[in-house]
């Protein structure tokens, strides 16, 4: 049974074609649930910290807080694999109801009693351990509900649905703690994980389109074969591999300064928190425009020297943005920051969704996922060292030219400079 067959049975009932994905109701329901979802997260992450922070020491805390990064960053190259063998469809519905009655049974526990932090890290293991199989599910899903040419309008629509998660969910999650508690703030994250899966459930999928991917021999699908064949295409492909190593340069440059280099940054500044929240924000306008650019528009001519026309401006911003004393010019810088990152990763995500076959779809988005989840994040404690020993200005510089590097090599990537989004 080949790669492509095996995700035949988790195909329903075509949607329509010649429909612009932003009118297409079947792509509609899935960035609600997308959306939906990745609220829920937010509220989750803030509910577990603050449990974490009553129930232990900070450093306990930040252990408890950290620990689901490490299943994830371990499991998610089986994770693509589990997309792509059983469909990306069943496996987000899966997932998501797992975490979904997680949450919940934790939230009527908490309600109960206070079990201590053992079960608040059991919590953190086990939702790193599912997104290590919804986060490649996730995009693998797309090229199954809409058609080529809609692939980078639904990418950028993903992006509007982080963005609109990322400024609702804590807010949410602070009010839900607020009201009642912990407990609630779990329980307000299950409920809305649960109501992204009726939508889910209805979603339809389209049959994949044919690629060129050959098939496997009988007996030739085990787990390891299909993970080497996922890797395989990778390296071999003329746009993904320079892709993923532009990706990898431009996230380890971007992490650290944008996460812990930005706090240190406004207290150095004298900014204080409120400051770092209107820098933040500034980032989030620009970010969430770049991805409204996209999913209006739909499709970006030169797409590949748009991508690196956009990172090596984008990296001499983040750099100018530690040279900056004044708070309204700082949040002006990030609004550029924000938007020329913003369109440089929201293309980056776009012509993977496309340049992929679809059939490794799961496996590729696994590898970029490992990238950013799992290698870029150690950016941030030797980040915090260098400017701890540095300061901050050197420390920007020199993320902003490894940034400025990752667009370098899309430009000497004739493949990847070349790419272009279908019509």
């Amino acid at each position: 049974m080949s790669e492509r067959t095996a995700s035949v049975p988790d195909t329903l009932i075509p949607p329509a074609t010649g429909r612009a994905a932003h009118r297409d109701p079947n792509v509609l329901r899935w960035v609600a649930a997308y959306t939906l979802s990745m609220v829920g997260d937010m509220v989750f992450y803030l509910a577990l910290s603050w449990a974490a922070v009553r129930n232990g020491t900070a450093a306990q805390a930040g252990i408890v807080t950290a620990v689901s990064a490490v299943p994830r960053a371990l499991l998610m190259l089986g994770g693509g694999v589990v997309a792509d063998r059983f469909g990306p469809r069943r496996v987000v519905i899966g997932s998501d109801a797992v975490r979904c009655g997680t949450v919940l049974a934790v939230a009527a526990v908490l309600f109960v009693t206070d079990p201590g932090l053992w079960l608040l890290a059991l919590l953190a293991v086990v939702f790193g351990t599912v997104d290590a199989v919804f986060l490649p599910a996730v995009g693998a899903l797309p090229a199954r509900i809409t058609t080529r040419d809609q692939l980078a309008r639904v990418q950028g629509m993903r992006g509007l649905g982080i963005r609109f998660a990322a400024v609702v969910g804590a807010p949410l999650g602070g009010l839900a703690v607020a009201v009642g508690g912990s407990a609630a703030a779990f329980a307000c994250a299950g409920l809305l994980i649960a109501a992204s899966l009726p939508l889910l459930i209805t979603t339809r999928l389209r049959a994949l389109p044919a690629d060129g991917t050959p098939a496997a021999p009988a007996g030739d699908t085990t787990a390891w074969r299909d993970l080497r064949a996922g890797l395989r295409h990778i390296r071999r492909h003329r746009v993904l591999a320079p892709l993923m190593i532009t990706i990898a340069l431009g996230d380890l440059g971007f992490v650290g300064p944008l996460n812990v280099g930005l706090t240190l940054l406004a207290d150095e500044r004298g900014w204080g928190a409120s400051g770092m929240g209107w820098v933040l924000g500034g980032f989030g306008t620009g970010a969430g425009a770049a991805a409204l650019l996209l999913a209006v528009r739909g499709r970006v001519p030169h797409a590949g020297l748009v991508t690196a026309g956009a990172i090596v401006p984008g990296a001499a911003a983040i750099a100018v943005l530690a040279h900056v004393s004044a708070l309204p010019a700082a949040v002006g810088v990030a609004v550029l920051v924000g938007l020329l990152t913003g369109l440089s990763g929201a293309m980056c995500g776009a012509l993977l969704q496309t340049a992929a076959e679809p059939a490794y779809l799961g496996r590729v988005t696994a590898v970029a996922g490992i990238v950013s989840l799992g290698i870029a994040p150690l950016s941030m404690p030797l980040s915090a060292a260098a400017i701890g020993v540095w300061g901050t200005g050197p420390v920007f510089t020199v993320s902003a030219l490894v940034c400025a590097l990752g667009g370098a090599v899309a430009l000497c990537a004739p493949g990847l400079r070349r790419a272009e989004l279908p019509r």
